[in-house]
């Protein structure tokens, strides 16, 4: 997808109603596929976050409308006045324009440029008290149809981002709030179908995904079990990242009591929420379940043998051993799976996780190593099963600032699923290495390119909130060209229409990018947020230009230093020697231009000038 424009006809946090952002203008409809990612800068509380805050909680509004699973008891209704309803959404009135490309689409008439993909341009609109609307403008142009408005669910589900997701270095709750509320449902939908005795697809159906910190070893995982030259090379590069040398799994196969809605009567569901909320064990409604079970084999009705995740994850381990399984409500055990990483591990998961597509083996490779990753997010999805249904349903219609303090995970040993030993090879370190040693800017750079690698060649929206926090000022200077050759890693990603949005404070990678990708945010006298393009060219400018034009920092020095100077500068313009002035300058300052000028303003009052 591409971004095109954002309204919001409602205040959203500190964007007043009528806020307006542009994205990909008319004149640069040719390079929708381009990668040229949308840097919005500011001072802290300048409102640039609350961007990327409104389209998460816009597309998780999208997906719960149009999603064809959703938890028991979610939508409002008579036994839920608090259920979600489509006709109203937090911001509750927006109207959201994007190109997306839909490899169906055959063009009949051209109102684009020749030279313009064929792309289909959807505008959402949404007004309060109502649902909201999708509109195909271009429909005319690739269908024998004059109705813009597509009213088919499943039809409009085509033309939805098919992954929205979400980094934050910090603790901006705003933002991960959406994408937790996700999670659940994703959590939810496992579960009903668990206890429902249905059929699971090994992987939820939403695409809201937030890559939080117990993702980040998922990531890494992935692309070194599906291995391709210009994946690693990226990793060896910058982090010196040879390869994993081996790690463990431990999966824990817990027996809980969950309340079984399909017991319920009519008369019953008025006293839903007490039942919900209440640990009532004795109650028939409530089932007992093991909560991996819909990830473990069964026999289809041929009586052939369906191996699920877990017996795929067995069947790829170097070694494995389980404790006696559960038997009752309470009871667990762990599933213990050691992988040694080498070429038959690596066809192992090749076997089991592997996806071909046709066409090119980087293509292969990106697809199954999603695969497995998708797979794994199921299990760590599972980690939340301790949240009781009464806490879910808060978070479902909470603005709370405060999710990790609200769901907090289990302690590690009462996890479903877990790494450990996860043991890298990195250049230059002969001892054991782990993944929980590496710096905090090692981390985050291997957990930010490591997910733009990983969707690479999916038409996703990239919500990155300042994920440059902990680099070194050369990481920060090489960020942007990391991130260019993470999404453009190979051929096949030349196609690929993704959007890319990202938070900064940092003028290196503001540098990196075109004038009119820059978005500055400021706060007026009254506290209204505005924004505006940068008046100079962004691309290529100097850290000292960006700072003083963009964040108003005229002096290149410290605080504390530039008080010393004008210390120094007072002690001048009273009288004392200018030569002695110049040498405790120099004895207690750096190299700077602010020194520089100093020194030239004490030798022109010693030459009387």
């Amino acid at each position: 997808m591409k971004l095109l424009r954002l309204k919001l006809n409602v205040p959203f946090r500190s964007l007043a109603a009528g806020f307006e952002i542009h994205f990909l203008r008319e004149w640069d409809y040719e390079s929708c596929l381009d990668f040229q990612p949308y840097c919005l800068a500011g001072r802290n509380g300048s409102g640039k976050s609350n961007v990327l805050e409104a389209l998460a909680a816009i597309f998780y509004h999208l997906e719960c409308v149009y999603l064809d699973t959703l938890p028991d008891g979610f939508r409002f209704g008579p036994d839920n006045p608090d259920g979600f309803q489509g006709e109203k959404s937090t911001p509750d009135a927006f109207e959201l324009g994007y190109f997306f490309k839909n490899e169906n689409l055959r063009p009949i008439r051209r109102a684009l440029k020749p030279s313009v993909p064929s792309v289909a341009h959807i505008r959402i609109t949404k007004t309060s008290g109502d649902r909201p609307r999708v509109f195909w403008l271009n429909r005319s142009d690739y269908e024998d149809s004059d109705e813009i408005e597509l009213r088919d669910r499943s039809q409009v589900k085509e033309f939805l981002p098919k992954f929205i997701l979400g980094y934050s270095s910090g603790h901006n709750e705003i933002l991960s709030l959406p994408f937790f509320k996700m999670r659940f449902i994703h959590f939810d939908e496992y579960l009903n179908r668990l206890i429902g005795g249905l059929d699971y697809g090994g992987k939820p159906e939403g695409g809201m995904i937030y890559l939080d910190d117990q993702f980040s070893q998922a990531i890494l995982l992935c692309h070194y079990l599906f291995p391709s030259e210009a994946v690693t090379k990226i990793f060896e590069e910058k982090i010196g990242l040879k390869d994993i040398r081996r790690f463990r799994i431990i999966v824990r196969r817990a027996m809980v009591r969950r309340f079984d809605p399909s017991r319920d009567t009519e008369e019953e569901k008025r006293n839903r929420f007490f039942l919900l909320t209440t640990e009532n064990w004795v109650d028939p409604r409530f089932v007992t379940v093991e909560l991996t079970a819909k990830l473990s084999g069964h026999y289809n009705a041929n009586n052939e043998f369906q191996a699920g995740l877990i017996d795929k994850l067995i069947q790829c381990s170097t070694a494995h051993y389980q404790g006696s399984p559960p038997e009752k409500e309470g009871d667990a055990s762990d599933l213990i799976l050691d992988y040694w990483v080498d070429d038959e591990t690596r066809k192992a998961f090749q076997y089991h996780f592997g996806v071909g597509v046709g066409g090119s083996e980087d293509l292969s490779k990106a697809a199954s190593a999603l695969n497995l990753f998708q797979s794994l997010q199921t299990l760590l999805t599972l980690n939340y099963y301790k949240v009781d249904d009464q806490t879910k349903a808060e978070l479902y219609r909470s603005d709370s600032l405060y999710v990790n303090e609200t769901i907090p995970l289990p302690a590690s040993h009462e996890r479903i699923m877990r790494f450990k030993d996860f043991e890298l090879i990195k250049e230059g370190v002969t001892s054991s290495l782990y993944g929980k040693s590496l710096s905090d800017g090692e981390h985050q750079l291997a957990h930010t390119i490591g997910l733009c690698l990983l969707f690479r060649h999916e038409q996703a929206l990239f919500l990155l909130d300042e994920p440059e926090t902990h680099l070194n000022p050369d990481w920060r200077a090489s960020y942007i060209s990391t991130l260019r050759a993470a999404l453009e890693a190979d051929a096949g990603t030349k196609n690929v229409m993704r959007e890319v949005l990202l938070t900064s404070h940092s003028p290196f990678i503001i540098s990196d990018c075109r004038q009119e990708n820059v978005l500055v945010f400021e706060k007026d006298q009254g506290g209204k947020v505005e924004w505006h393009y940068p008046e100079f060219n962004t691309f290529g400018a100097s850290s000292n230009a960006i700072t003083i034009k963009i964040f108003g920092q005229k002096e290149t020095i410290g605080d504390y230093a530039l008080t010393r100077l004008e210390a120094l500068r007072q002690r001048l313009g009273e009288g004392e020697s200018p030569d002695a002035l110049i040498d405790q300058a120099g004895d207690e300052l750096g190299d700077s231009v602010e020194k520089t000028i100093f020194i030239n303003q004490a030798l022109d009052k010693q030459e009387g000038k």
